[in-house]
């Protein structure tokens, strides 16, 4: 039988081991609209993403993971906060003006006391710097980055704005820095005639900057401890990529263009155009990547590449979906049901890729259930930061390490008021789920089983009404009323 001391001195040890194990830096890196079958490690065939399906070689790639909602600024919440869709404020892409009219763009705010991820690290002294789109509240606002842990901010504040890669100004902090004197829309048609992309491009491409802005990030705080948040906005439309990005795919790929049927800006070859976009968020996610190899920080830094929500949805145009990007071609969900705005499996589930060589196992494919709520605690955990209380996530820190395997979780939860008033739940291997709940007759409840039909093809409710009213109860307890955000739940 161990002694005391023994006892004590094995847990002093492994407090040693655990502290020398843990990243001074932590880089997060967030896709916006790239679903989960669009890199080559997920299976992509099409669009070359070589620095993505390098970071998976040397990380861990997780199969289950779920964002924290099916469009950007609520998914973005959950991330920031740690609580999912039944306690986060913002559950919905609103714009500010909607309820506070002095505000002429930007998303409806957080509260001032609302705590993010990006104070916890500040306040264990870390720098912190975001770059990219924000989408939690305009400067100056409650909602303001500054005002939320984040040193420095650099990019777009609103979402809206961020349709257009060549946009008249980006922020920096609160003061808005010039970009191109001609801004290019982000919508336009073209009903007849030629399309031409030179039409569309201008003067300063905007992810150049942002790119540009978190490299000299790194290169300032290289030797101290930092939070990188990088929200890049690829692959969102507008197709706004350079000539030279869309000529590294086969002109056969485009037999007609697209004429800006579906939203936002026309491109004459709008496959190649999508797929360049992709390929400009791994040219990004390697500079990156390179950068912190010169600085000789690499191997210190928790790197993490995820998306805000899935492939940008259809439309009425039976080739083309929003924005052009045509992802049956592309397969861009691969079997799974749904897409952006949508609780189905193609609206959640996006790729993630995690490496820290000094704890996490490369080469590795994890089928860990897991959502954006879970990166509060588990961040929590890797870096040592001081702990909070009421975050609706679990910790994966012990499991993504090997130090211990997760054998329950708590069910992970979405409560989405826009595209008709949607929920899910998923219990275990289960996930339950109801539609239209803001329209007259919501839809009936839906039940499947995700470890056998993870396309959600085969509905059971039929034979799961025990676990349908353990949702019900689940849900009358987790939800919280967001009177911003309302939603029938029945």
């Amino acid at each position: 039988m161990l002694s005391r001391v023994m006892i004590c001195f094995v847990l002093i040890s492994l407090g040693i081991v655990c502290a020398a194990n843990r990243p001074r830096h932590v880089v997060f890196i967030l896709a916006d609209d790239l679903g989960w079958g669009e890199l080559g490690s997920y299976g992509q065939e099409k669009i070359k993403t070589p620095h993505l399906d390098q970071l998976a070689r040397e990380g861990t790639r997780f199969t289950q993971h779920y964002s924290g909602a099916p469009v950007c600024a609520p998914s973005r919440c959950v991330l920031m906060t740690g609580k999912h869709l039944g306690h986060a404020e913002i559950r919905g892409n609103r714009q500010a003006s909607l309820k506070l009219p002095q505000f002429k763009e930007g998303q409806h705010p957080i509260s001032a006391d609302t705590w993010l991820l990006s104070q916890s690290f500040r306040e264990a002294g870390f720098a912190t710097g975001a770059m990219g789109k924000w989408g939690l509240g305009p400067v100056g606002s409650t909602g303001d980055p500054n005002k939320h842990g984040f040193d420095l901010f650099y990019g777009y504040n609103c979402q809206a704005l961020a349709h257009s890669f060549y946009p008249k100004f980006l922020w920096r902090n609160d003061q808005q820095v010039l970009l191109n004197e001609k801004p290019i829309p982000g919508h336009a048609k073209r009903p007849e005639g030629e399309v031409s992309a030179e039409e569309w491009i201008g003067k300063n491409y905007s992810s150049t900057a942002i790119l540009e802005e978190a490299l000299q990030f790194i290169d300032r705080h290289q030797k101290e401890k930092f939070f990188l948040y990088l929200p890049f906005i690829e692959p969102h439309v507008a197709m706004h990529p350079s000539s030279e990005s869309v000529n590294e795919y086969p002109k056969e790929w485009d037999n007609k263009p697209y004429r800006g049927q579906s939203g936002y800006l026309p491109h004459p070859r709008p496959r190649a155009a999508y797929a360049a976009m992709i390929s400009d968020l791994d040219r990004h996610v390697g500079k990156v990547v390179q950068k912190l190899r010169d600085a000789n920080i690499l191997n210190e830094t928790l790197i993490i590449f995820t998306s805000d929500n899935g492939t940008t949805h259809m439309a009425k145009d039976p080739q083309f979906g929003i924005g052009g990007v045509d992802a049956t071609f592309f397969q861009s969900t691969k079997d799974l049901q749904g897409f952006k705005g949508s609780v189905y499996e193609g609206g959640l589930r996006v790729p993630l890729i995690v490496r820290y060589p000094p704890a996490i196992k490369a080469g590795v494919a994890s089928d860990l259930p897991s959502y954006f709520a879970d990166w509060f605690p588990t961040l929590i955990d890797a870096c040592g930061l001081k702990s909070r209380d009421g975050l609706d996530g679990e910790n994966l820190w012990p499991t993504m390490t090997g130090a211990a395997a997760m054998t329950s979780r708590k069910p992970m939860l979405w409560v989405y008021p826009e595209y008709g008033g949607q929920i899910a739940i998923r219990i275990g291997d289960k996930k339950v789920i109801r539609r239209g709940l803001n329209q007259k007759k919501p839809s009936d409840w839906e039940v499947y089983d995700i470890a056998k039909d993870r396309a959600e093809q085969n509905n059971i409710a039929n034979n799961e009404v025990a676990l349908i009213r353990r949702a019900q109860e689940i849900l009358s307890r987790e939800v919280k009323e967001n009177t911003v955000f309302p939603i029938k739940i029945e």
